[in-house]
């Protein structure tokens, strides 16, 4: 049977591919589960089930309660576990290849609305200067309150060079204001790169199947245009990245190590651990490299950072990242649907649960904004601050606040990736740089 792991899920319909589960797994777990009180609580759903058929006020669908039951049923678990009908099916497949007509926002629901955690590069959303923290109250006049996410998400997306509009409340803001967008095939290009004097930068927008060849397409092209013994070292922006497939998260990292563990994926039952480890060469031969991070950074872009951290390979900046750290399978089902559901946790090398608690950065520098923004911002929401999100870090992670998740426009206004690059050409002295690779992957 076929199977997606998702490790991202919001309005993007990110995917990730893994082997950690199988259909035979789950229904060998569910059989197993079993109880008396079990079977009669499926004959109380059956009896709800006839009850409803036969007495409500006009004939209901029979596929439509089923589907609402199901999704009633996967909605009590966890922000991602929920059943995807067969249109959605389809833009799932679409975004694994870093195609969906869209808008290109990356969104959750927060307070019965939906809340913005970043747009994506060179998307209508991104040029229509949405922020991370805008709140959507209304598409295209429909109140989104009382909307299940991915009922909301479906009215975002639509056919391609359609147009819709948003109206949507800012911190800040007295009233809230329409956005009118108009819906794009986004063909993500989810590496990008140029040269800053002697220093490669590379951007990741999100972990979609072009990420691995874009990465070594980035070094190669920066390696012959600076001279490969004269680059001072690499940025690894991964800001806003919400995440994607698993393998290309596992590729990338392998891609700056030599050797030694990249993640874990450990499940219910303890004694099934996946861990996968690097398999080639770095491919910067030792070069410092620098990963940004902030509130937006989530997922598979945490794998990143945490492997290349815990290595002491690279010097993590800016701000704590999302805490997203859990594993979703996607199991194909009858007339192309699909059940997704959180299966795992990941680990980063050194044993760190990064569920609930992020990647905290080796040197914390916060993103200046300018001052029309200033009250438009905040900390974006967590992942421990999702209501029914499962636990994972230490107890008091969801009392500390998010990182902002706002990046100057201007390469010349982002703090962040100036002092990186200051880092690297040694106009900037930090302790935490470069980080002290004898002592190994910490316990």
């Amino acid at each position: 049977m076929n199977r997606k792991t998702l490790f991202f899920l919001t309005g993007a319909l990110i995917g990730a591919t893994g082997v950690a589960f199988s259909g035979a797994d789950l229904a060998a777990a569910a059989a197993s589960a079993f109880t008396s009180n079990t079977y009669r609580a499926l004959n109380l759903f059956y009896e709800v089930f006839n009850g409803v058929r036969g007495g409500y006020v006009e004939k209901p669908d029979d596929s439509a309660l089923i589907a609402g039951a199901i999704k009633g049923m996967l909605g009590s678990l966890d922000p991602y576990s929920s059943y995807i009908g067969p249109k959605d099916s389809r833009v799932v497949q679409a975004a694994d290849l870093g195609r969906v007509n869209d808008l290109g926002l990356d969104v959750t629901m927060e307070d019965g609305v939906l809340k913005v955690v970043s747009p994506i590069d060179d998307t209508p959303a991104a040029r229509a200067e949405i922020l991370t923290n805008d709140f959507i109250i209304k598409i295209d006049g429909e109140d989104v309150e009382g909307m299940a996410l991915d009922q909301a998400v479906g009215k975002l997306r639509g056919a391609i060079h359609s147009s819709t509009t948003l109206t949507v409340m800012r911190k800040g803001n007295d009233k809230p204001f329409d956005v009118h967008l108009v819906r794009e095939e986004i063909v993500d290009q989810s590496v990008k790169s140029r040269e800053e004097g002697q220093v490669g930068y590379i951007r990741i927008s999100q972990f979609n199947q072009q990420t691995a060849d874009g990465i070594k397409s980035a070094i190669d092209k920066i390696q012959a245009d600076i001279g490969k013994d004269k680059v001072q070292g690499y940025v690894i922006d991964l800001r806003n990245d919400p995440g994607g497939l698993l393998d290309q998260a596992i590729a990338v990292s392998d891609d700056f190590l030599d050797s030694g563990e990249i993640v874990s994926i450990r499940g219910r039952q303890p004694e099934k651990v996946q861990r996968f480890e690097s398999t080639r060469s770095d491919l910067v031969a030792g070069k410092p490299i620098i990963v940004l991070v902030n509130g937006g950074s989530a997922s598979a872009s945490e794998i990143v950072a945490g492997a290349l951290q815990d290595h002491r390979r690279a010097t993590i900046v800016g701000a704590r990242s999302f805490g997203k750290g859990t594993v979703q399978t996607i199991v194909p089902l009858g007339t192309n649907a699909a059940l997704r559901l959180t299966t795992a946790r990941y680990y980063t090398p050194s044993g760190r649960l990064i569920q609930g608690e992020g990647i905290v950065p080796d040197i914390v520098v916060s993103e200046a904004l300018p001052p029309a923004l200033a009250k438009a911002q905040q900390p974006t929401t967590r992942e421990a601050d999702l209501n029914g999100h499962l636990p994972g870090g230490s107890p008091g992670g969801k009392a500390d606040s998010g990182s902002l998740a706002y990046i100057s426009p201007e390469p010349k206004g982002d703090t962040q990736l100036n002092y990186a690059l200051d880092l690297l050409r040694g106009a900037q002295v930090n302790a935490a740089f470069p980080p002290h690779q004898s002592k190994g992957v910490p316990n």
